[in-house]
């Protein structure tokens, strides 16, 4: 695994986590419910952990864009996505769920300032950092590259767009699950790098 590559993402999240948590980046993200989600669907109920693991479970088909993002973004949920790593790589696989553990310590440790839809207190928001769908995108569109290229390409950056506009997410929940998808693709490429060098030495 490249240092020079690990240090700086690895750096970048923990920043930007701090900086969630301590409110720094709450008006960044005001600013994202405010102009950025015309699509949005705010309920007062929270997603479970049922929703998050089963596909389209407690989806939202409110608004047309809430209904685009929950088609796009399907490949992206948990099962789904860790079926089609699975199949391609059992070490995205690994980096995959890795991932997806360090995105719940974060919800359950970081609990950024409200956010407000109006007088609306967006609760899903409270905890939401960092993104899932986003991070399980970035992994699932290098899970296919190989076999996909402009689509992989085209899917994730729409699938990303829509997570945006559908009101799933803030604007530093998605950076955040770039940079963690990100880091464990990094982490997967140096466990095969360093599996193969172990192999190569017999």
């Amino acid at each position: 695994m490249s240092l020079r590559k690990t240090v700086p993402l690895a750096v970048a999240f923990a920043t930007l986590a701090l900086l969630v948590g301590f409110g720094a980046l709450t008006r960044f993200d005001q600013w994202g419910v405010d102009h950025l989600m015309p699509g949005a669907s705010f309920g007062e109920k929270e997603p479970t952990i049922t929703d998050s693991l089963v596909p389209l479970l407690g989806a939202h088909w409110d608004t047309w864009l809430g209904g685009v993002a929950n088609i796009v973004t399907l490949p992206a949920s948990f099962l789904i996505s860790l079926a089609i790593v699975a199949w391609r790589s059992r070490l995205l696989a690994v980096a995959l769920i890795a991932a997806v553990a360090v995105e719940i310590v974060c919800k359950e440790l970081i609990d950024r300032p409200a956010l407000y839809d109006g007088a609306f207190h967006i609760t899903s928001f409270d905890s939401s950092f960092p993104s899932g769908h986003t991070l399980r995108t970035i992994i699932v569109a290098a899970a296919i590259w190989p076999l996909l290229r402009g689509w992989a390409a085209a899917w994730a950056l729409a699938s990303i767009v829509l997570l945006q506009l559908a009101g799933w997410h803030t604007p530093t929940d998605v950076i955040g699950g770039v940079l963690l998808g990100l880091l464990a693709l990094l982490g997967a490429r140096g466990a095969g790098a360093l599996r193969a060098r172990r192999l190569a030495r017999g």
